[in-house]
């Protein structure tokens, strides 16, 4: 029994065969996937396909590369609004990317607190994405009021960043999401930061389409995936396949508390 925390299921390369794609992650064992909104202009799609599925939910929230656009400069207040439908369970994904910078980075870090601001309010987890912004990630979080204690809470999202962002963002409460980057020959790095993460912190994803672990690297992923870097987690921690997978989902259902673990 795992979960896919992060995928992309109205995204090209999946949203054309979805009921497909989401049988494929039942038989493989996945029991839920939260599809993760990215931009307000589709989030009514985002929020159609997690009506359409009962082992389906999803998130609002505006991707950084977005935070710059017209319609898309959403405040904390249009945040609650929106994740108040019964299928919102998280908020994001937000944070900030200063590796490709599409958008000024203050209109990063401004969207990236009205995010955390929603988040609280709602009681909600918040999912960050961190791209060559270690620093600013962690301040903005901390200045916001994140912390051990706080009512603040989210995950690192598909996490390839340095060990020091993996340290201060445990040290914050937040837990911590790999993805198929885990399998990369060349991940060796990663490899060893997800060794020493808590087993009680750890999530597994596949931010499908994109990142197919080994032996699909290459190829379109999609949820069912998320069993192959499960396994590879497995062999890193020196734990059984089938511990990961009741650690991992158990850790799930810890954060994302609105969700219904199934009977």
């Amino acid at each position: 029994m795992l979960v896919d925390s992060h995928c992309h299921l109205d995204y090209s390369g999946l949203a054309e065969d979805r009921a497909a794609v989401v049988a494929r992650a039942r038989a493989a064992g996945v029991v839920h996937m939260v599809n993760i909104g990215t931009t307000r202009r589709e989030f009514d799609h985002v929020q159609k396909t997690a009506e359409e599925f009962n082992d389906v939910t999803c998130t609002v929230g505006v991707h950084p590369h977005h935070a710059h656009e017209d319609g898309e400069t959403l405040v904390a207040a249009d945040l609650v609004k929106l994740a108040a439908h019964p299928k919102v369970v998280g908020i994001g994904e937000t944070g900030l990317d200063y590796y490709y910078d599409h958008s000024p980075r203050d209109r990063q870090q401004e969207s990236f607190r009205q995010h955390i601001r929603a988040g609280k309010a709602m009681d909600l987890p918040i999912i960050v994405h961190s791209r060559n912004a270690e620093e600013d990630t962690i301040k903005v979080l901390t200045e916001e009021g994140a912390g051990q204690g706080s009512s603040i809470r989210g995950v690192l999202h598909c996490f390839s960043s340095r060990r020091i962002l993996a340290e201060q963002a445990l040290a914050l409460g937040f837990y911590i999401s790999l993805s198929g980057i885990l399998t990369f020959k060349k991940s060796q790095e990663l490899r060893d930061i997800a060794r020493d993460v808590p087993l009680d912190r750890l999530l597994v994803e596949t931010d499908s389409p994109y990142l197919a672990p080994e032996p699909y690297r290459g190829k379109t992923c999609e949820p069912a995936y998320v069993v192959h870097t499960a396994r590879v987690l497995a062999e890193i921690k020196g734990v059984s396949a089938d511990e990961i997978a009741k650690q991992t989902t158990a850790n799930f259902f810890r954060l994302f508390n609105k969700v219904k673990i199934p009977s």
